[in-house]
């Protein structure tokens, strides 16, 4: 466990340090707690402040941020924890301040909102609403007076509650107008015809027209890390053997694993690049980005050889296992941008601080490795550590054998690295989010596979188990999205168990753990029960029948994180061809011909959706493993590294019983190990041995 913070930060405010705290303190979000101490009579969200905006008649303030969100902590700096700003928002609203990563349910309908008045969204998401929640003006940051175009916080403030004191019918007319249009914006998904065949074929033709072939990525800046589209593009490339699609690919990954997005000391991924170089990073790590490029780059590893990735891989599931694990197994949610009052402080390094614990001979080298001069690249003369040249160019320059080069590289990054834990650790944010901690188990389960390594499969399977005992509730079947401080809490949302379901899925395919399955199968029905649109296919992501919620939210477009309806289609595809119930095909073939129109026209927008699709169209191979636990285990070992990704793996101990009907009649033969290769539920002959499964 690491020697960060071991606390959700709670902290006297700046301009009055003997300020009494308002009702956050007793909230358990970090970042809840960050505002703890502003003068600004905060609310969380919820009944309390609801009834006192009805009862007073005033307008809500809704600020939606997260604790390594570098803007948001800016914009508390100047604004809220200012007591004149305080003043106009106790006096002319109900402030409520809302951690987007607790509800992200509440974040993405009002980020809706604030992006059809505006064109614009991001955070800090700053809100107003009437009494009965419906939004009628918004942005995201405010600077505290007039200025880069943006209108000062203060005049906003004034002017809005001019407006709602001189203007309320107006105002609330155009709020119900609103909010309207986001409870109709649902409706625009309908069943209609599957998609067409060729919407792989359209999402590399849209990623091609959008690839920088000299930097890698998608775009220009800022740019950010492109997870669902390069694991589809690594699929694409195996089937169709394109070479420029690899290229793709392998240009991304290696300008990123080399570029100032990745903490070539530490290991792990910065949030994004605000170049177009992956140089220069915005510095929070959070677990969602991490948990996913160590799946793509472990299956990069996995289906190239390139020992590159393999590394990369590794040192970011140790950064996790390293920085961001809990006592418990699970996985805290993110890092921040900022420490010691700078953004990035705990990463940048002068060339006299490199010089200073590395020598002068390896300082000097390791300096021009990796790029610190003494201008710097970044802010006060400091540098972002980046691979700035071909490594046997740095050998040559020295005349330095390049396996020396490449240790002498090794022992300074490990010695800057050990030099850097005495500076102040950045915020950690001690949320366990059963999301998120889904995408982890993946990255583990499936690391430990393609870079053979057990113990990683091992920390998969504390994980998954953690998980199960710690977010799922027995008795009534429910799901929880947060974990914090020995407290459960919040209901779980579709990603919650969508990305779950998918963790142990892949978990099950690499384990054989026949309880992972039955997991995966008891949240997927769950899921439907709770999310199923049963009028108009596919997923809600939240509950539609909460009751703090104005519109019901169905999200099909990828973001930081997969889109939760792809991320279950996935799991309705895999789980028909693992188990053989019908019903999970159906429930997928419903959903993919909900979003066909989307899938047709920008399958960019949704490249986890597409990946589901293809493994569709590509009749995945079912190849199930009966035999001893210890024949089973024996496979298990002997197929790892191996790169079949259009393919399900199920397990099957002799003569145990099952359920499910794709293995109920399979059975081991000639007292060997007995593997069935199938179809689309038609099997082949039975096989013995590895080398015949190949072929």
């Amino acid at each position: 466990m690491s020697q960060g913070t071991s606390k959700p930060e709670v902290r006297p405010s700046r301009s009055s340090p003997g300020r009494p705290p308002n009702r956050l303190i007793h909230e358990k979000s970090p970042y809840l707690r960050q505002h703890a101490y502003n003068p600004v009579d905060w609310y969380p969200w919820g009944p309390e402040a609801f009834e006192k905006a009805r009862r007073e008649e005033k307008p809500i303030f809704l600020s939606i941020g997260y604790s390594s969100c570098h803007w948001c902590h800016v914009m508390e700096r100047e604004s809220f924890d200012d007591p004149a700003v305080a003043d106009l928002l106790n006096r002319f609203f109900v402030p409520v301040k809302v951690d987007r990563e607790e509800r992200p349910d509440v974040d993405q309908i009002y980020m809706q909102a604030v992006m059809a008045m505006t064109g614009t969204g991001g955070w800090p998401l700053n809100v107003f609403l009437t009494p009965d929640l419906k939004p009628f003006f918004g942005g995201t940051y405010f600077p505290p007076d007039d200025r880069w175009g943006r209108p000062g916080f203060r005049q906003v403030l004034e002017a809005v509650a001019r407006a709602w004191r001189e203007r309320r019918p107006e105002v609330e007319r155009s709020a119900e107008g609103l909010a309207q249009a986001l409870q109709a914006a649902v409706r625009r998904w309908l069943p209609s015809e599957p998609p067409p065949e060729d919407v792989p074929d359209r999402l590399v033709r849209q990623l091609e027209q959008a690839f920088d072939p000299e930097r890698g990525g998608f775009g220009t800046a800022p740019k950010f890390p492109p997870h669902a589209q390069l694991r589809f593009l690594l699929r694409y490339a195996f089937r169709t053997g394109s070479a420029s699609v690899q290229t793709m690919v392998d240009t991304t990954l290696t300008a990123m694993a080399y570029g100032g997005i990745y903490d070539q000391l530490g290991g792990g991924f910065h949030r994004y690049s605000v170049d177009a170089d992956w140089l220069i990073p915005h510095f929070e790590k959070m677990l969602y980005d991490n948990a996913q490029l160590a799946v793509v780059y472990a299956e990069a590893y996995a289906a190239t050889g390139n020992p590159l990735y393999g590394r990369i891989a590794t040192e970011t599931l140790d950064y996790l296992l390293r920085d961001m694990q809990s006592p418990e197994g699970a996985f805290y949610s993110a890092e921040d941008a900022d420490s010691d009052g700078r953004e990035g402080a705990f990463y940048v390094w002068t060339r006299d601080e490199v010089l200073a614990v590395l020598g002068p001979e390896r300082g000097a080298w390791f300096a021009e490795q990796y790029g610190v001069t003494p201008e710097g690249n970044f802010e006060h003369g400091t540098s972002v550590l980046h691979v700035a040249r071909p490594f046997h160019e740095g050998a040559d320059r020295y005349g330095v054998p390049l396996d020396r080069w490449l240790d002498e590289m090794d022992q300074a990054r490990q010695a800057l690295r050990v030099a850097r834990e005495d500076r102040p650790r950045p915020l950690r944010d001690e949320k366990i989010l059963t999301d998120w901690n889904g995408l982890a188990l993946s990255a583990f389960a499936l690391g430990g596979f393609y870079l053979r390594r057990p113990d990683y499969l091992e920390v998969a399977e504390r994980l998954a188990d953690g998980l199960w005992k710690t977010m799922w509730d027995e008795a009534s079947g429910l799901l929880f999205h947060r974990f914090i401080e020995g407290e459960r809490t919040v209901p779980g949302l579709l990603a919650d168990y969508a990305y779950l379901a998918q963790g142990l899925l892949d978990l099950y395919e690499v384990a054989g753990r026949p309880q992972d399955l039955d997991r995966a199968v008891r949240l997927m029905d769950a899921a439907v029960e709770r999310f199923w649109d049963a009028s108009g296919g596919g997923f809600f992501d939240a509950d539609p029948r909460a009751p703090d919620l104005i519109a019901p939210i169905k999200e099909v477009f990828d973001g930081a994180t997969p889109a939760g309806n792809s991320v279950a289609l996935g799991c309705l595809y895999r789980l028909f061809e693992i188990t053989g119930i019908e019903r999970y095909r159906a429930y997928a073939e419903t959903t993919v011909r909900t979003f066909a129109p989307v899938l047709r026209e920008y399958p960019a927008g949704l490249a986890y959706m597409v990946m589901a699709w293809d493994f569709v169209l590509q009749k995945p191979t079912q190849v199930v493993f009966v035999g001893t636990s210890d024949e089973l285990a024996a496979t298990r070992a002997e197929l790892q590294g191996r790169w079949f990704p259009y393919r399900v793996f199920a397990w099957q101990i002799a003569g145990a019983p099952t359920t499910y009907p794709a293995l109920a009649d399979k059975v081991r033969l000639q007292d060997r190990r007995t593997i069935y290769v199938c179809r689309d539920f038609t099997c082949r002959l039975p096989v013995h041995d590895l080398t015949d499964l190949e072929a």
